[in-house]
């Protein structure tokens, strides 16, 4: 999942968060392991609470913090990409060359950030590496991850996230004494969601404080009991439990009794399920992820189950409990929670029907990324932009189909070639997209123009992020390939490949007559958006060598395509480079539209390149007409946004003249220090705001912390420190208000006086007491 930060709110923590039982003495250690470690780790058998525990720590800790993530990465299975889907969920794309580890090391370096990594214990190698990589480089940095296992490295501290503490069997059982006891407190609250008007009273009182210890405090199992209040009491309740621990005496000797309790609970709710039902319900733990009601009935449906069943029965599995109902984007999507996935697929018949699952489960896929191709250039792009990006975990189990099973690696090859267009380019998941395309060629050698196209592709992406030297063998393999074959299909590719290799590295006199060439072979193939892509290359390619008029020409053609197929992505990015196109000539107002009207298209993808450049090229308006203080701020709005992707505005090759010379204008209008502090504030509105404010908005009023982190030598922690010394605090009160170890405080107090050349904390004080003067009359 990607999500948004807020400077000192919560990231993208769930909305429930706040709604939790008991557990202070667990808040407490974890506020103070973290006061002491960098890296804490809550371990637990599956269903204890550990992930519930750390993001309402998390939730209650965010105000000691500029941003809190949360990762989740039970969906994940390739060690390989652990680094770029924790960078991926900061809102850091991966469209630098470099590792991704590197560019969200350096993303968070500016940052006092809490990550939270949930679900690592399939990961524990490529999760360890992660968390030492960036702890090493990031001293502000602090990693709360949940996992059945340590990461085992040095500095972790450890926490065993134990079940929540249960009546013992000849212990006080007045209603006062069981209130005490949060695994009754659980079992009361979800109980009573369940059967509005229950509450605990002497009549059910012995029955809850019973089940509760059978349970042995296991929160899972606690609520999944609760539900079945639907239908029994809670005498039923115990009893039922009864009988079932009594069957299910053959489990492994070797697990502790609470996994044993929890395998029995979930088996009883299993076996309370009607045949039908339970069959849907294991063939349903094929998905790794969220799945809907089509890929549900395309997967889990034939061999007993009819297409039109599919959906009676998958209601009465998620009202049983057994799967979870959840919204995204106004979609309904489900998910089984992974402990009872990993109960359900114990459940199958075996490894043959398993792999009849994965094939139907790949070919759905299959069909999805297909359609989501050949309709990309068109009216349904924005929904299949979102469509595919929920369906991130379903995509990698898909393609790691077609590498483990033999003779499926052709089929993953077409499969990761067509995500290329709806998923890998507009969501700038480069790597992601070398990685499968690179996999899938290994592993299908044959000399296709399904190899001739992926090859393409692979060196598409590569270009993209200024790797020449790893797209050039890619791109020459594609054109010796797509003349041994003479296929037209491929070698037009090949054209609009190499002529953008050509423009990307400023080579316009070579780029233009290789893009000629790919609109004419392109349009004759009805290829409507590798046409409008190499129309845009070529509109500016056109207008770099001087000649404005005929690349108005091919701007406007190339809006009118996307405009004729309604589309919205192409027109985005045509419209943010037309908009420069016009500030050159020196017609402010139409690339003051242009610039506008590409924010609002692209904003639908989330496309931070795209917005990044039409934000920067608005700045450059609003300097050439006067306002100079507007200009700043979005200038550093544009940097920030750019920076989420791993690009710098100051590094956006040709345009980098245009950029300097803007800043020379705004620090001879403004002066450096007016410039710095509204740079600064305009680095630090969120998307939202910095679109808001390119569209017309007015700029958000300058925060004080701001105007003193732009006036003085200290970093933004130093001055949160310099402020709290200023109020009079000790080292040891610091470290308490920020969640830090006091000889951390300790640390900052030592550097501040250095910076600022003092001998004393009354001298702190006065400084930060000048600043806010100053400040009040700037």
């Amino acid at each position: 999942m990607a999500g948004t930060a807020f400077t000192r709110q919560v990231g993208n923590l769930p909305a429930d968060v706040t709604s939790f039982v008991g557990r202070r003495h667990e808040l407490a250690e974890i506020r103070r392991l973290l006061s002491v470690s960098r890296l804490v780790t809550l371990t637990g058998v599956g269903g204890v609470g550990k992930t519930r525990l750390a993001l309402r720590a998390a939730f209650e800790q965010h105000r000691a913090f500029d941003e809190v993530w949360l990762a989740d990465l039970s969906g994940l299975d390739d060690p390989a990409l652990v680094g770029q889907t924790v960078a991926a969920t900061v809102g850091l794309r991966d469209q630098t060359t470099g590792c991704p580890v590197r560019a969200l090391s350096e993303f968070l370096s500016t940052r006092r950030t809490l990550l939270v990594l949930d679900n690592c214990e399939h990961l524990l190698d490529a999760v360890a590496t992660l968390a030492d990589t960036l702890l090493r480089g990031i001293p502000e940095l602090r990693i709360l991850t949940t996992s059945r296992q340590s990461l085992g490295i040095t500095g972790e501290r450890v926490m065993r996230v134990a079940p929540l503490p249960v009546p013992e069997s000849d212990g006080a059982r007045t209603l006062k004494a069981l209130e005490r006891y949060d695994a009754v407190t659980l079992f009361t609250e979800r109980a009573a969601a369940v059967l509005p008007g229950f509450a605990l009273d002497d009549g059910n009182r012995e029955a809850v404080a019973t089940l509760c210890r059978r349970l042995d405090g296991i929160p899972l199992a606690i609520e999944l009991a609760a539900v079945r209040l639907r239908t029994l009491s809670v005498d039923g309740l115990v009893e039922r439990l009864d009988d079932r621990y009594r069957w299910l005496t053959g489990g492994s000797r070797t697990a502790v009794p609470r996994q044993r309790t929890l395998h029995a609970l979930i088996d009883w709710s299993f076996q309370l399920l009607s045949p039908a039902e339970r069959t849907l319900w294991t063939r349903m733990s094929i998905f790794p992820g969220h799945f809907d009601l089509e890929a549900a009935e395309a997967v889990c449906s034939g061999d007993g189950i009819a297409r039109e069943d599919v959906l009676d029965l998958l209601d009465a599995v998620v009202d049983k409990s057994l799967l979870l109902r959840e919204e995204h984007a106004g979609d309904v999507r489900y998910r089984m929670l992974e402990t009872l996935r990993e109960f359900a697929r114990t459940r199958e018949p075996g490894p043959d029907e398993r792999r009849t699952l994965a094939r139907r489960h790949r070919d759905f896929y299959l069909r999805l990324t297909g359609q989501a191709a050949a309709e990309w250039f068109g009216p349904r792009q924005v929904a299949w932009f979102s469509r595919l990006r929920q369906e991130q975990a379903n995509l990698r189990a898909a393609l790691e189909f077609c590498l483990r099973e033999p003779g499926e690696a052709a089929i993953g090859l077409r499969m990761a070639t067509d995500l290329h267009r709806p998923h890998w380019l507009p969501n700038s998941l480069f790597i992601q997209g070398r990685h499968w395309i690179g996999r899938m060629l290994d592993a299908e050698p044959d000399r296709t123009a399904a190899r001739a196209h992926a090859l393409c592709t692979s060196a598409w992406l590569a270009f993209t992020q200024g790797d020449a030297p790893a797209g050039e063998p890619l791109l020459a393999e594609a054109r010796d390939l797509a003349r041994e074959l003479d296929d037209p299909v491929s070698l037009s590719q090949v054209c609009l490949v190499s002529g953008k290799a050509a423009h990307n590295r400023g080579d316009f006199e070579q780029a233009v007559p290789l893009l000629e060439e790919a609109v004419t072979l392109l349009t004759a193939a009805g290829d409507g958006f590798a046409v409008a892509i190499a129309l845009l290359a070529l509109a500016d390619a056109t207008g770099c060598l001087g000649d404005r008029a005929r690349a108005g020409e091919l701007f406007e053609r190339g809006l009118a395509l996307s405009a004729d197929r309604e589309e919205s992505w192409c027109r985005a990015w045509t419209l943010a480079i037309f908009a420069i196109h016009l500030w050159r000539q020196g017609d402010n107002e139409r690339a003051t539209a242009a610039a506008r009207e590409g924010l609002l298209l692209g904003r639908a993808f989330d496309d931070r390149l795209s917005l990044a450049t039409a934000v920067e090229v608005l700045a450059w308006i609003l300097s050439a007409e006067g306002h100079h203080t507007k200009a700043a701020h979005l200038l550093g709005a544009a940097d920030a946004i750019a920076r989420t992707v791993g690009v710098s505005t100051l590094r956006m090759g040709r345009y980098v003249e245009q950029h300097q010379e803007c800043v020379a204008v705004l620090e001879n209008q403004l002066g450096a220090k007016r410039l710095a502090r509204a740079m600064l504030q305009g680095g630090r509105l969120t998307l939202d705001e910095a679109v808001a404010e390119a569209l017309g908005a007015e700029p958000a009023s300058e925060e004080a912390g701001a105007t003193a982190s732009a006036a003085s030598p200290l970093t933004a922690r130093e001055l949160e420190i310099a402020e709290l010394i200023s109020q009079g605090l000790s080292n040891k009160e610091i470290a308490a208000a920020l969640v830090v170890a006091q000889r951390t405080a300790e640390g900052h107090v030592e550097h501040i006086l250095a910076k600022l050349g003092y001998t004393s904390r009354a001298q702190i004080a006065a400084w930060m007491t000048a600043q806010k003067a100053e400040q009040d009359t700037t």
